[in-house]
This record gives structure tokens, C-alpha cells and sequence, in this order.
């Protein structure tokens, strides 16, 4: 049997902020103090959404980075990440997303073509019945096409710090149900690749 020393569990958890980026009062900052080794992508400028480099700071840090990682972003920051995790390359090395209050693509043309497709990795979009950014429809429909698990938090405006989401401890949980869904999945795919390397 494996024990997580010896083997890259659990996953670094990586936030993905959204427009103007997340100050400390929020929940994505919040999060990251709940994990050992977390990380937070960083854009060269948070006021300017522009999909395909916001995805490429995404890909660029889980590249220099060691593996694997579960992904918790908001707003435009989804869509900059499965924009990322659309790419391909790095899919293998993320084992879950949390998507929270994702923001419309439609009110985001102007930063790229959006293409709402089904994603390689298990994910959870969470939606709010009043957020400003997205309906709640569009983002069941947005969770449909991601092939997310969704859940509706109710009257939860856009699940910022405005809408009174500073520490949030069902984030921590969302994230936590990825990483123990992910598990025996990763620890099987190990112990299997183990007698190969010790061949070699």
C-alpha cells in the first residue's frame, strides 16, 4: 500500500481569481490558508480579461509546478481555466475543478472566443439564483456542457466578498470531495506504474 509520503498526494490546491483578482477578505483567500502548498495564479494585469493569456498563466504555473493540483476559480477566472484545461496538455496532472459563480461568456466576448465544451477532469460549478454576472440557467447550461456536477447555493449574489463570502468553509468541503473522488483512482494508477519502473 502507498502512503501519501511516498507518493504526490494529496493534490496542491490552486486558486484562480476572476476580474480585479481576489483581495484578502475573500473566500479564494480563505481557501488557499486550508491547504499546505497552495498556490494562486497570477495575471500580469488583473483589470484587463483577456481569455487566452489568463489561460496561459494557468498552464504556465501548473508546468513549472509539481503535480497534481485541484483548481478552485471564480468568475471569469472559469473560464479562463477551462479555457486552459481545453488545451489538453496539462489535464492529466489536474484531478478536480471547483467553478464558482463562472461569469457569462457572452458578457465577455470582447476577451476572446469562449468554446463551453466538455472537460477531461471531474468538476463541480457552483451557480447563485442572484449573481449579477450569469443567470442561474446559464450556469446549469454551462455546468451541462462542462459535464460539472452543479449545485445552486440559492441567494448568494456573485459569491464574492460583497455578497458576504469571506471564509467559506463549503468551499474547503467542494474541494475536498474532488480530491477524495480523485483518490483511489490516483493510488491505483501508482501502485500499477510501480513494478514497470522497477523493471527498467
Amino acid at each position: 500500500m502507498l502512503s501519501c509520503t511516498r507518493s504526490s498526494w494529496p493534490p496542491r490546491l490552486v486558486t484562480v481569481p476572476g476580474l480585479h483578482g481576489s483581495e484578502g477578505a475573500h473566500w479564494q483567500t480563505w481557501l488557499e490558508r486550508q491547504f499546505a502548498r497552495s498556490l494562486r495564479v497570477e495575471q500580469a494585469n488583473w483589470d484587463a480579461p483577456d481569455l487566452a493569456l489568463w489561460a496561459k498563466s494557468i498552464r504556465d504555473l501548473l508546468a513549472r509546478e509539481r503535480g497534481p493540483f485541484v483548481l478552485a476559480a471564480h468568475s471569469f477566472g472559469c473560464l479562463a481555466t477551462a479555457h486552459a484545461l481545453q488545451q489538453g496538455a496539462l489535464v492529466s496532472d489536474v484531478v478536480g475543478v471547483l467553478f464558482v459563480a463562472p461569469a457569462s461568456p457572452r458578457k465577455f466576448e470582447f476577451a476572446g472566443p469562449f468554446d463551453a465544451r466538455r472537460l477531461g477532469v471531474p468538476s463541480i460549478l457552483i451557480g447563485s439564483e442572484t449573481d449579477p454576472w450569469m443567470t442561474l440557467a446559464d450556469a446549469r447550461d454551462l455546468a451541462r456542457r462542462f459535464g460539472s456536477a452543479f449545485v445552486n447555493l440559492g441567494d448568494a449574489g456573485h459569491i464574492n466578498t460583497a455578497a458576504g463570502f469571506g471564509p467559506w468553509p463549503r468551499a474547503k468541503y467542494f474541494v475536498d470531495t474532488l480530491v477524495h473522488c480523485a483518490a483511489p483512482l490516483r493510488f491505483r494508477e501508482e501502485a500499477i506504474e510501480r513494478p514497470q519502473h522497477a523493471l527498467v
